[in-house]
C-alpha cells in the first residue's frame, strides 16, 4: 500500500486522527507494536498501513474498518456480504474499475456503493447520475472490489454465452479456407479477448489451451499452480487456436512443428506481452501463453522476499565491479525476476550493460539487449563474445547451458566485468560442482565466482483470510525448526479460504532464498574440485542460511504455511 493507496484504502477520508492514533485508539495495535512497525516503516520507506499488515501486526479489513469508523461511515467486508447482481447492473465494468466504486444492494430508495475511496465526489456525482438514484457509500478495501468486480463485472456476454455462440457457429472447419473465416467471427474474437483479460485480472502468469479427444480444456497458472477455468466443445478447437497464431504472428497453416510468437496489448489500462507457444500433440495443438506483466520488472530487489542479512551478502557481490554472480534454481523460480530487479538498481547512464537473453522477457530502458537466435547462428555463446568487444560494464547472460557459454563468462568476469546468470541446479553449492563437470577448469571457477543465489518461490497465504493455530512440538521437530526457536513460537498459520483469493488460502507469492558468498576457503575447496556436499557443509559452517530454513523463518513469520514450504523446497 503506497502513500496514495492508504488513502485509497481507507478512502482519502479526511483523517480526522493520525493512522497510529486511530489503531490505538482501537486497541487494534500496542506501543511496542507501533514503534516496531515505524522502523520498519523508515526502513523500507512504505507506508505504516502497508507495514503494519506486511508484518501481520493488522489485518487489511481491520485497519480499514478503523478507519472508516472515525469517519463515521460504515465498513463492508465484500467477502462475506450478499452482492445484489441487480445493482451491479446498473454500472458498468468500466465505470466500475475507474472509480474502483461496486454498487452492493439498496437501501430503501438509494444505492449502496462499495468504495475504496468515498471522497471521492466524481464518482459519487457519475454514480447519481449514471444511475438516476441517490448514493450511499459503504467503505470496502481495494482488494475486496477488484475481487467482487471481476465476478460481478458486466462483460459483453458470460464466457459459456460467447462459448456456444462460437461452438455454433464454428460447425467443423477443416481447410484452412474455413479457418480463415472462423478466426474473424466475432465469437471467437469475443473469446479470445475474454480470456486473455480474465486471465491477466485473476493475475495469472500463464494460459494453457489444451485439446483433448472430445473437447478443449483452459487452465490458468495463478501464483504457480494451475487452475482449470473452462471446457469448451472440440469443434472451436480450430478457430480459437488460429486467432491467437494470427495475433502472434505465427503461421496458422503449420501444425507439425512447435512454433512460437508474440503478442502485445492493453489490458485494463495495464501494458502486457504476451508470449505465445504451440505444441503439436494427438490431439491437436496445445498452446501456453505467458502472461509478462510489465509492471513486475519495476519491482525492488528488497521486496522480493531477500532477509535482511542474506540481502547484504548479495547486495556485496553485485555492487562489486567485476565477478560472477549466479542465480540457480529450476524453470519458474523467479530466477529472471532477481536478476532484473538487480539491473534496475545497478543501472546507471556511466555504465554499459548488455544482456543475451533467450528470450528477452522484459524490454528495459538504459540496456542492451539481444536476443537469441540459433537459426542464424547466434547463440549464447557467439553473442557473449561479441559482446566483450563492445567495451561492456556489465553482462547479463541469460543462462550457462554449455562449456564455452560458461568459459567465456568466467573469463570475463576475470577481465574486469561483472557477470550476472542463470544455471539449473537445485542449491548454490551444486552450481560450483556444475561448472566443473562443464569441464572449466576448478582454479577458473574458483577465482571468478563472488556468489551463488539459489532460489524458489512460494505462495504467500492470503492477509484476509489466514488462520493461526498451535503447532505441537512434535509438529515443530518433524517440520525441522531449530530447538533454539521451538519454545518461541506460538503460532503458525495456514490458508482458509476467502473471495478474494479465490479460496485458495494464498495470494501472491514470494521468493525463498540461499545465499552463498564464495569466501576464501570455499574457493579452495573448489580449486581443489571438492564435491558440493563438501563446500555445502562449510557454507552452512559459516553463516549460510539453507532454503528450508529461509521457508520456514517465513512460516514463523507468518508470510506462508509449513506445508507450501515443504511443497516447494526438497
Amino acid at each position: 500500500m503506497s502513500r496514495k493507496g492508504d488513502t485509497a484504502e481507507a478512502g482519502a477520508v479526511k483523517r480526522i486522527k493520525d493512522l497510529a492514533d486511530v489503531l490505538l485508539e482501537e486497541g487494534l495495535i500496542t506501543e511496542e507494536q507501533l514503534e516496531r512497525a515505524q522502523v520498519e516503516q523508515e526502513r523500507k520507506g512504505r507506508s505504516l498501513g502497508r507495514v503494519l499488515i506486511e508484518l501481520g501486526l493488522v489485518k487489511e479489513n481491520d485497519l480499514v474498518a478503523a478507519l472508516a469508523r472515525q469517519v463515521g461511515l460504515e465498513f463492508v467486508d465484500l467477502s462475506d456480504h450478499k452482492i445484489d447482481p441487480s445493482a451491479t447492473a446498473l454500472v458498468s465494468d468500466q465505470v466500475a474499475r475507474r472509480y474502483r466504486a461496486l454498487p452492493i444492494g439498496f437501501d430503501d430508495s438509494r444505492l449502496v456503493v462499495a468504495m475504496s475511496d468515498p471522497s471521492n465526489v466524481f464518482a459519487l456525482d457519475d454514480i447519481r447520475t449514471i444511475t438516476g438514484l441517490e448514493v450511499k457509500p459503504v467503505v470496502a478495501t481495494a482488494a475486496d472490489i477488484d475481487s467482487a468486480i471481476r465476478k460481478y463485472g458486466q462483460f459483453d456476454q458470460s464466457v459459456e454465452d460467447i462459448t456456444s455462440e462460437a461452438a455454433s457457429a464454428a460447425g467443423e472447419p477443416t481447410d484452412i479456407d474455413k479457418i480463415e473465416a472462423a478466426i474473424e467471427d466475432a465469437p471467437i474474437v469475443k473469446l479470445v479477448n475474454l480470456l486473455i483479460t480474465q486471465a491477466v485480472a485473476d493475475r495469472a502468469s500463464d494460459i494453457h489451451i489444451e485439446p483433448a479427444e472430445k473437447d478443449l480444456r483452459i487452465r490458468y497458472r495463478i501464483d504457480g499452480v494451475l487452475h482449470e477455468v473452462m471446457r469448451s466443445p472440440k469443434n472451436i478447437q480450430a478457430g480459437l487456436i488460429s486467432r491467437l497464431k494470427v495475433m502472434a504472428e505465427i503461421n496458422i497453416a503449420e501444425r507439425r512443428l512447435p512454433q512460437d510468437g508474440r503478442i502485445g496489448l492493453v489490458v485494463g489500462g495495464k501494458a502486457v506481452d504476451l508470449r505465445v507457444a504451440t505444441l503439436p500433440t494427438v490431439y491437436g495443438e496445445k498452446m501456453v501463453i505467458r502472461i509478462l506483466d510489465k509492471a513486475s520488472v519495476l519491482l525492488k530487489l528488497e521486496d522480493l522476499g531477500f532477509a535482511e542479512g542474506s540481502f547484504g551478502n548479495y547486495e556485496k557481490a553485485f555492487r562489486r565491479p567485476y565477478g560472477t554472480v549466479l542465480v540457480t534454481g529450476p524453470t519458474g523460480s523467479g530466477k529472471s525476476t532477481t536478476l532484473y530487479a538487480t539491473l534496475n538498481i545497478i543501472n546507471s547512464v556511466d555504465r554499459n550493460i548488455i544482456t543475451i537473453e533467450d528470450p528477452v522477457e522484459y524490454r528495459l530502458s538504459g540496456i542492451n539487449q539481444i536476443q537469441v537466435n540459433n537459426k542464424a547462428g547466434l547463440t549464447f555463446a557467439s553473442a557473449l563474445r561479441s559482446i566483450l568487444r563492445a567495451d561492456p560494464d556489465i553482462v547479463l547472460v541469460g543462462e550457462i547451458r554449455d562449456r564455452e557459454t560458461a568459459l567465456i563468462a568466467m573469463e570475463a568476469a576475470l577481465t574486469g566485468h561483472l557477470v550476472l546468470s542463470t544455471l539449473h541446479t537445485n542449491d548454490a553449492s551444486s552450481a560450483v560442482t556444475r561448472l566443473v563437470e562443464m569441464e572449466v577448469e576448478p582454479y577458473l571457477v574458483a577465482s571468478a565466482l563472488d556468489c551463488v543465489v539459489a532460489q524458489r518461490l512460494a505462495r504467500r497465504l492470503c492477509d484476509q483470510c489466514k488462520e493461526s493455530y498451535r503447532p505441537s512440538k512434535a509438529e515443530l521437530e518433524e517440520a525441522g525448526f531449530p530447538e533454539s526457536v521451538r519454545g518461541q513460537i506460538k503460532e503458525l498459520f495456514r490458508p482458509a479460504g476467502c473471495t478474494r483469493c479465490g479460496r485458495t488460502g494464498f495470494r501472491g507469492r514470494m521468493g525463498l532464498y540461499e545465499i552463498m558468498p564464495i569466501s576464501e576457503e570455499i574457493e579452495r575447496l573448489t580449486a581443489e574440485a571438492k564435491s558440493s556436499d563438501d563446500i555445502r557443509r562449510l557454507a552452512i559452517e559459516q553463516g549460510m542460511v539453507t532454503l528450508r530454513e529461509d521457508g520456514l523463518e517465513k512460516a514463523r513469520l507468518g508470510l506462508t504455511s509449513v506445508d507450501e514450504i515443504f511443497r516447494v523446497v526438497v
